[in-house]
């Protein structure tokens, strides 16, 4: 077994810059455009607001979590810790949760239906760009008590 902390962790990009990336193109399609997901009405104003809301706080929790742990969120560094606890009971990837909770507040918010159509590319990019390999990755680092931990918590929710 080659030394997990010597492994390169090849991500397409750092996802928050493909979430940006994302949003930023949606948006500028919304303009020249724009196609609304919501009639005129303000729930999508309730409904994005809220959404933004719980997802800071799920992603203030899961990088909370990790601090505790002494690990980091930083795809440039090594995994220090498996972390298992607090939201990663409930997904393995809670930041990336959160980050797609907090897309999809911004699409309502503007109203937006070309951000939700971006948004499964956007998906499939994170899977195969960043997760597949972050899993890769701490299969390596962590072996069977990360694959045990990968069968009893779900990758998204």
């Amino acid at each position: 077994m080659s030394n997990p902390d010597s492994l390169p962790l090849r991500l397409i990009a750092p996802p928050p810059v493909m979430y940006i990336g994302a949003l930023l193109l949606g948006v500028t399609i919304h303009m020249l455009s724009p196609i609304a997901i919501f009639s005129a009405t303000h729930a999508h104003e309730i409904l994005g607001g809220a959404l933004l809301v719980l997802s800071a706080a799920f992603a203030r929790w899961a990088f909370l979590t990790m601090r505790r742990l002494g690990t980091t969120a930083n795809p440039k560094k090594s995994s220090e810790a498996l972390v298992t606890s607090g939201p990663f009971r409930i997904s393995r990837n809670p930041i990336y949760v959160a980050m797609t909770g907090l897309y999809v507040g911004v699409a309502f918010l503007i109203n937006s239906t070309w951000l939700l159509i971006l948004l499964a590319p956007l998906l499939m990019f994170m899977q195969w760009g960043v997760i597949l390999r972050e899993e890769g990755y701490l299969t390596e680092k962590f072996g069977s008590e990360y694959v045990a931990y990968c069968s009893r918590v779900r990758r998204w929710l």
